[in-house]
């Protein structure tokens, strides 16, 4: 067996009971799957076996694993020895695609945001199941006024609908990470009320507003928007509220409000 290294994050899920469960959150039958991260290819044997995909797509940066996976598979599967971080993957992804991932958990969230900046929405992917360390499901799930809601659950939320499905015990990964792992189901929103034209000016108000997540949200406001009070007024919001007492839904009228008068 090829030893996993380290500085990739390499932990490699082997609980043939948890492989099938993954595989059947999202079980259509003659779709496209692409899955990142393949490692030693127990999760695509499964994709092959139930999903019987039209086409299985992997992206895998460790050239051992791939030169092993082309040896396993042979023409069942198409690899991109690629690091998917600066790999286009809108470019390769056909229409009614399903995308697996076991994500290393060192670039677990730039992934996803990789996924929400997508130019073209909604996408060609029709739905997402990716696993995260426990600790930052928690955090995009989050909801306003608890500890771990902050700028991933606002920014995922805007983007997809998104649903916990299983945790899992690092018990079931070879090497045995140090933490608890859980698998998210994200399922891409059509967006039609949303009139954010660029997520980058969403990602900067939640950065403005979470950097200061215990400081009242008129500091952030002042930041945004000077000294004018009709943004708050407008979106009908308290100065004295914290950040994490505002809703996502109010985040994206901020964003709003914050391109207008960036063009006006």
């Amino acid at each position: 067996m090829i030893k996993p290294k380290k500085s990739l994050g390499q932990n490699f899920l082997i609980d043939k009971n948890i492989i099938k469960k993954i595989v059947l959150l999202a079980n259509y039958k003659n779709y496209n799957n692409l899955e990142i991260g393949p490692g030693t290819g127990n999760l695509s044997e499964e994709i092959i076996r139930i999903n019987k995909p039209k086409k299985l797509i992997v992206i895998e940066k460790d050239s051992r694993l791939c030169e092993l996976l082309a040896k396993n598979f042979g023409n069942r599967i198409k690899i991109y020895n690629k690091d998917i971080i600066n790999f286009d993957l809108e470019k390769i992804i056909n229409k009614n695609t399903i995308i697996f991932g076991n994500l290393p958990y060192n670039i677990s969230t730039q992934v996803l945001i990789k996924l929400i900046k997508f130019k073209h929405w909604p996408p060609k992917f029709k739905k997402v199941v990716f696993m995260f360390q426990k600790e930052v499901a928690d955090r995009i799930l989050a909801e306003p006024n608890t500890k771990d809601y902050g700028r991933l659950s606002v920014i995922s939320k805007w983007r997809f609908n998104i649903t916990k499905s299983i945790n899992i015990s690092k018990n079931c990964f070879y090497p045995k990470p140090k933490v608890q792992s859980t698998v998210l189901i994200f399922e891409p929103k059509e967006n039609k009320k949303s009139k954010i034209k660029n997520i980058e000016n969403l990602e900067k108000i939640t950065n403005i507003f979470f950097t200061g997540k215990r400081k009242m949200i008129n500091k952030a406001f002042n930041k945004l928007f000077g000294k004018d009070g009709n943004f708050l007024k407008k979106i009908k919001l308290s100065p004295s509220l914290r950040p994490s007492q505002v809703t996502e839904e109010q985040y994206y009228k901020i964003t709003e409000f914050f391109e207008k008068r960036d063009i006006n």
